[in-house]
Formats: structure tokens, C-alpha cells, sequence
């Protein structure tokens, strides 16, 4: 009895996580089925899990970027600018493969006023203007309000500040940077519980009665969503690696993709990410930035959204689209996107900056948004998925590509 106490408890905690994850999801499925009103109640689960993956990761951000710049030894690459390049090319394309979709696809909505109170930015200044101000932000009321942009630009100043420190102090953050990581640990193992919390909660709300008058609109945004990460997404790592891509695609979309399609945070899937890093014995001077980063200005997702729900807008309103306006259009969605927030539903307050391209009034783009909350329980959760699992597998490219070629450099040395 005691050996088998000891099997159960090694599962819960050894145990594979994504078998763990599925557990969740069809027990968090069954019960939303069978008992709905037992299911709402559970939704506590899933509100302290993600509560707990976004007071986490801020801190977690901010002491392994400030550690590992600190600690850094001269002449250790990080490899950052090719992971940088990555996401600006993975969002680009993203865009790209969006309008394609929706000319092949053309999309008619029927268009809802919709009541909410929101407060969309009126041009791409603005949303330059609001990246900068987070850049310059109070570094506590960035940590309380998850502001990654200002974490990071603390992080970073902090860390090279301290590369001059006492050994003593270095060490000290090192420990504190592994003390914070072992916290992530134990609430990334409870991620099966929140997930059923989650699951079972979201369906006995809103079921998917409401997505049927959408479905062409969330196959289109779907069917872009799965060519970037079956498809473009590999080509590019096949460039970076020159092997299959597809075991590392997979992993990634796995064990990243999984975890953020039900927290629907890029933010809060940072912990998640950084794990699995570990587990694959990644560069963490490298990582420690570029998942951070890449939470932030990585948004493949966010680039299809923003693309093909301003083309539909468009498609409604019966105004002709020619290629260099859609070529226009791409860029605009790649940099809105990058401006987007890390939050569940953060791409959608960016739709009426691409519909002003085309002289859409912000009444008429604003039920646009009101479209998009209405299909976000597929679509917000299909978009973190793809942005969080892409940032991973960057990251991953990029380091091992780096590691493949010193092994050849060494191997031509001793030739």
C-alpha cells in the first residue's frame, strides 16, 4: 500500500506534464457535460492557476534577465539578434499569409453594435508612443501591473549595472534567480488542475451555441493560424537548423501551445516556456531574454487576428483591396501586433488602427472588436497558443543552430 502511495505521489510529481494536461481537459470536458452547474464552481481552479502563472512570471522575468546580464561573461554569446529576427519575420509572414487567406476566403459579417467602453489607439504613433512610456515606466508599478516591456528595460539596465558587482552580490542574485525558478516549478506542476478549472468552467458558460453564426470566420482565422505553425513556422527553423524541423514544431506546440491555449496569456505562459528551456538544456543567458521578449513583441497570432478581421471589415463594407494596400496592410498588422498586449484578448483594441487604413469609422470597427470577443474562446485561445509555442521555438533554432556549428567549427579544427 505504502509503494503504491509512493508510485501515486512520484506520478503527481515526475510524471509527464502534457499527459497530466489531457487528463485535465477530457475530466474538465466530462464534468462541464454532465454537470454544469458543479462545473462553473470549479472554475476557482483555474482562476488561481493563471493568478498564480502572472504573479509569478513578472518576478520570474525580472530576476532571470538582471541575473543572467549580471553573471555574463565577456565573450559569451546570447545569440538574441537572430532570435529578434525570427519573430519580426514569423509575425510578417503571419500577416502575409492572413490576407492570402482571407483573398482566397472572403468574409461577410454581420455587424452588432456592441456597448463595451473601450479605448482602441487612433494611429501607430500612439502605439509607439504607449511601447516607449512602458519602456520608461516606474519599475514597481511594472511588476504590479505585468508590465513586460518595463521589466525588461529594468532587468536589463539593473543587470549590466551589477556586471561590475562583488561576487558575493552576483551570486546572491544567481540564488535568488534559482529560488523564484523552483516556485515556477511547483505551480507549473499544478497546471493539470487549473486546466480542468478552466476547461470545465469555460464550457458550462458559454458552450460553442454562440460560435455557430461564425464558423466560417473562425475557419478562416484557424486554417492561418495552423499554416503558420504546420507550415511556415517549420521552413523557417528548417533555414535556421537544416534538419527536420518538425519533432522540435511539435514538442513546442506540445508542451508550450497546450498550457497557453487555456490560460490564453502570452505573459503567463512565460514560466511554462522557461521550463521547458531548461529541459532542453538551452542557452540560459539566451532564453532568460528572448521568452520575455518574445511574450512581447512575438505575436504571430495577434498578426493573423488583426489581418483577417479588418480584411472582413472590409470584404462587408464592399470596398475594393489591391495588393500593394494589402502588402501595406501587413506591415501595419505586424507592427500593431508587436504593439499588442500579452493579455487574453489584447490584439483585438488594435483592429480599428488597421481598419483607419481603409477610412472605417471607429463606430464600425469597434463591432468588429465586438465580433472578435464573441469568437475569443477559440480564437484568443488559438492565438496565444501559436504566439507562446512560436517564442519557444525560436529560441530553440536559434540555439541549437548556434551549437551545430561550433561542434563543426571543432571538429574542422582538429581536422
Amino acid at each position: 500500500m505504502e509503494k503504491q502511495k509512493r508510485g501515486f505521489v512520484y506520478y503527481l510529481v515526475q510524471g509527464s506534464l502534457v499527459k497530466q494536461i489531457l487528463v485535465g481537459l477530457i475530466a474538465g470536458i466530462l464534468l462541464a457535460w454532465l454537470t454544469p452547474s458543479v462545473a462553473k464552481s470549479v472554475g476557482l481552479l483555474g482562476t488561481l492557476f493563471v493568478g498564480a502563472l502572472k504573479a509569478v512570471a513578472p518576478v520570474l522575468v525580472w530576476i532571470l534577465v538582471m541575473s543572467s546580464i549580471a553573471n555574463h561573461k565577456e565573450g559569451q554569446k546570447t545569440n538574441i539578434r537572430p532570435i529578434l529576427i525570427l519573430y519580426i519575420l514569423g509575425t510578417f509572414f503571419a500577416a502575409l499569409v492572413a490576407v492570402a487567406g482571407s483573398f482566397i476566403f472572403p468574409l461577410q459579417l454581420v455587424l452588432a453594435v456592441n456597448d463595451a467602453q473601450m479605448s482602441p489607439p487612433e494611429s501607430i504613433m500612439e502605439v509607439i508612443k504607449g511601447i516607449l512610456v512602458n519602456v520608461v515606466a516606474n519599475p514597481v508599478n511594472a511588476l504590479l501591473n505585468g508590465n513586460y516591456i518595463g521589466i525588461l528595460a529594468w532587468a536589463i539596465g539593473l543587470g549590466i549595472a551589477l556586471r561590475h558587482a562583488t561576487d558575493s552580490t552576483k551570486s546572491l542574485i544567481h540564488d535568488m534567480s534559482e529560488a523564484v525558478t523552483q516556485i515556477v516549478r511547483v505551480v507549473i506542476r499544478l497546471a493539470p488542475i487549473g486546466i480542468f478549472g478552466l476547461v470545465s468552467s469555460t464550457i458550462a458558460e458559454t458552450g460553442f451555441g454562440a460560435l455557430l453564426g461564425y464558423v466560417q470566420l473562425l475557419v478562416v482565422l484557424l486554417s492561418c493560424m495552423l499554416v503558420m505553425a504546420l507550415i511556415v513556422n517549420p521552413l523557417i527553423v528548417y533555414w535556421k537548423i537544416r534538419r527536420n524541423p518538425y519533432p522540435l514544431v511539435f514538442a513546442c506546440l506540445r508542451e508550450s501551445g497546450v498550457t497557453a491555449f487555456f490560460t490564453r496569456s502570452s505573459a503567463a505562459n512565460i514560466p511554462v516556456n522557461m521550463a521547458m528551456c531548461r529541459r532542453m538544456n538551452l542557452h540560459e543567458d539566451t532564453y532568460s531574454v528572448s521568452i520575455p521578449l518574445g511574450a512581447t513583441i512575438n505575436m504571430e497570432g495577434a498578426a493573423v487576428t488583426i489581418t483577417v478581421l479588418t480584411l472582413a471589415a472590409v470584404s462587408t463594407l464592399g470596398m475594393p483591396v489591391d495588393l500593394p494596400t494589402a502588402l501595406l496592410l501587413s506591415v501595419v498588422a505586424a507592427i500593431c501586433a508587436c504593439g499588442a498586449s500579452g493579455v487574453a484578448g489584447g490584439s483585438l483594441l488594435l483592429i480599428p488602427l488597421a481598419c483607419s487604413m481603409f477610412g472605417i469609422s471607429n463606430e464600425i470597427a469597434m463591432q468588429v472588436v465586438a465580433v472578435g470577443l464573441i469568437i475569443g474562446v477559440i480564437q484568443d485561445s488559438a492565438e496565444t497558443s501559436l504566439n507562446s509555442s512560436t517564442d519557444v521555438l525560436f529560441t530553440a533554432a536559434v540555439c541549437q543552430a548556434e551549437d551545430h556549428r561550433l561542434e563543426s567549427d571543432q571538429l574542422a579544427r582538429r581536422n
